[in-house]
């Protein structure tokens, strides 16, 4: 067994998410696996060189982990030739500058979401890294969670028939920070700081409804800052200029029409996190982050609207769950694993910066449509 190994510059791993998922639950997760398997005798050993603004934070994190590479001089690092990947879990602010600098040093680029602040911003990145030859990829994470995944299959196996409607709930309270820590970083709700709900969660709907049921063709939002006034992480106080809630229909190719609410202002009264409901001629299905449950025309009940009487059956009992069928790994390092083979393999790969800039398309579209009060239609992007 021969063993391959990639550099990976890995900025913004001392936050939340690209410390949790990015680092700890994919590319270490890799390593204590003995690597990814990339067939015929070879093994691929994700290197990590750990990137950011805070030198003590870094070596702490590093010393965790038993990592030896870290630096706050993202110049050095991408000047090295060793380093094979760039990957980016910055704030959005800082972000487009970064990957021009990794795509200048000829380093193949992944990154989270949105890959810039707008339409112009991520068009001009995928080019870059088109002319530049480098493999670019951009994070989808929730296309495959296991709830995601059944619903493809009911999708792909003809379960609905002709899909009608689909919608999504996502969302939870956030706390304001005063008597309760919040449990999200303060930037997320400062528009100056590339914060709000539009810029973070509609290029996730963006690729969920692309890849499952059709490309958005239009967009009618409606957002709202519900909580004017927060506190952030040192506890002193600051007004929120970011949205908190959007609330999105959007036509989809085909015909089906998707309403999805986003929300950080909503208490939680249902199964999971995130769910939706797709309703079909032939069956509907409910999925979220990990179950999926399904009804069929065939054992659909006949409820009759009366509402002088009690409900006296259980609604939720009347449908069936869809069986794993298989084991799901953690959907980020899923991702990665397909990058890293596309990187090293050259195994064929869509989810690109172009992928990303259709979902800050979406966004600022978007939010385009709640200031003027009306539907805008989405046209295709292309390079």
């Amino acid at each position: 067994m021969t063993r391959r190994t990639v550099r990976i510059a890995m900025n913004g791993v001392t936050g939340r998410m690209g410390n949790r998922q990015h680092l700890v639950r994919s590319i270490l997760a890799l390593r204590e696996q003995g690597g990814l398997d990339l067939g015929d005798g070879e093994t691929l050993w994700p290197e990590p060189v750990l990137v950011g603004r805070r030198e003590h934070a870094l070596r702490t994190l590093a010393e965790r982990h038993g990592l030896t590479e870290w630096s706050t001089d993202l110049d050095a690092v991408l000047a090295d030739e060793t380093v094979d990947v760039y990957f980016d879990a910055q704030v959005t602010s800082a972000r487009v500058e970064a990957i021009r600098k990794a795509i200048a040093a000829g380093k193949h680029i992944y990154t989270e979401k949105p890959t810039a602040a707008d339409l112009a911003g991520a068009l001009d990145l995928a080019r870059l890294a088109r002319a530049a030859g480098v493999r670019h990829g951009v994070v989808q994470d929730k296309l495959f969670l296991p709830g995601l995944l059944k619903l493809k299959r009911l999708v792909d196996g003809g379960f609905f028939g002709e899909i009608l409607s689909v919608r999504g709930e996502f969302g939870y309270w956030v706390f304001e920070g005063d008597w309760q820590d919040a449990q999200r970083p303060s930037w997320n709700y400062r528009a100056e700081d590339g914060g709000g709900i539009v810029v973070d969660m509609f290029p996730h709907w963006e690729y969920v409804l692309h890849e499952l049921f059709g490309r958005v063709t239009s967009v009618a939002a409606h957002v709202a800052t519900h909580v004017p006034r927060r506190w952030d992480e040192q506890g002193k106080p600051y007004e929120a200029t970011a949205d908190d809630a959007a609330y999105g229909i959007f036509e989809l190719e085909g015909g089906a029409v998707a309403q999805i609410n986003s929300s950080w202002t909503v208490r939680v009264h249902r199964d999971e996190l995130v769910e939706f409901q797709v309703d079909g001629t032939h069956g509907s299905a409910v999925a979220g982050l990990r179950g999926c449950r399904v009804q069929h025309r065939s054992a659909t009940p006949k409820p009759v609207w009366n509402p002088d009487i009690p409900a006296v059956e259980s609604f939720r009992d009347q449908w069936q769950e869809v069986p794993d069928n298989t084991e799901f790994d953690n959907g980020f390092k899923a991702q990665w694993e397909l990058f890293l083979r596309h990187v090293v393999l050259g195994e064929e790969y869509h989810w690109d910066l172009l992928a990303g800039a259709r979902g800050v398309q979406l966004a600022e579209l978007g939010l385009r449509s709640a200031a003027e009060g009306r539907r805008l239609d989405v046209p295709e992007v292309a390079l």
